[in-house]
């Protein structure tokens, strides 16, 4: 990767969030932003932390186990905050729990128990999570559904090993504007019933490179980007 892409790149992508965050009447510093290095290289992944970005994202268990072994040095001096935002299988709990400080993909509540088991005995403090939220009713998305979000999020909060932070969602593959609108809108809608409930939640995580604009217009504060600040896969 030439890292003058990576910084012509992400230099767009912070003028991106701070038009859109401020055409929703907040300051782009309550945006997080999340670099998704899945099916990037090990290289890849250490420019994306020379260029100065803290939080990362990978997809499954066994890719990162890999990628991080080979830069943990960077990883470490760097801080990092390490994200899992892809599904994960109960028998992965554990390594799962041991590589990442935020798991964006609780889908089930299986799978919430088997990670707060594995948090609560192997971690100091709870650790952070998002319910995932099937917004639009595709089988070949996980998470829960919208109705069930909200009883989801309060059980997952009672849940010694977890500190629940939110929820995150993708939106349907589209290009109308109209249709992702009121996709981040109802999630943005569930979110603010999870916090009336009583759930102290912070994190709404929704918007990746092709939507992440309208994600913020609609009160994202966490967005997830892969190709927008990295390029096609594979580098």
């Amino acid at each position: 990767m030439d890292p003058a892409n990576l910084h012509d790149r992400l230099s767009r992508v912070r003028e991106t969030i701070a038009g859109a965050a401020g055409r929703s009447g907040r300051d782009a510093a309550s945006v997080r932003l999340v670099a998704i290095t899945k099916g990037h290289s090990a290289a890849a992944l250490r420019a994306a932390l020379e260029a100065g970005l803290g939080e990362i994202g990978e997809n499954r268990v066994q890719e990162a186990l890999a990628k991080f072994g080979e830069v943990h040095d960077a990883l470490e001096s760097a801080g990092t905050t390490r994200h899992l935002v892809g599904p994960l299988q109960r028998n992965k709990a554990r390594d799962a729990v041991a590589l990442f400080d935020w798991i964006q993909s609780i889908d089930s509540s299986r799978i919430a128990r088997a990670v707060s088991d594995r948090a609560e005995s192997e971690r100091a403090e709870p650790l952070p999570v998002l319910i995932e939220v099937n917004v639009a009713g595709e089988e070949q998305r996980h998470g829960f559904a919208p109705d069930e979000t909200a009883d989801a999020a309060l059980e997952v909060a009672e849940l010694p090993g977890l500190s629940l932070r939110g929820l995150m969602a993708m939106a349907p593959y589209t290009d109308d504007e109209a249709t992702l609108r009121r996709t981040f809108a109802s999630v943005r809608r569930l979110w603010e019933e999870v916090r009336r409930q009583g759930a102290e939640v912070d994190t709404l995580s929704m918007g990746m490179s092709n939507d992440y604009a309208l994600a913020i217009e609609e009160g994202s504060t966490m967005i997830r980007l892969g190709t927008a600040l990295l390029g096609p896969r594979g580098g």
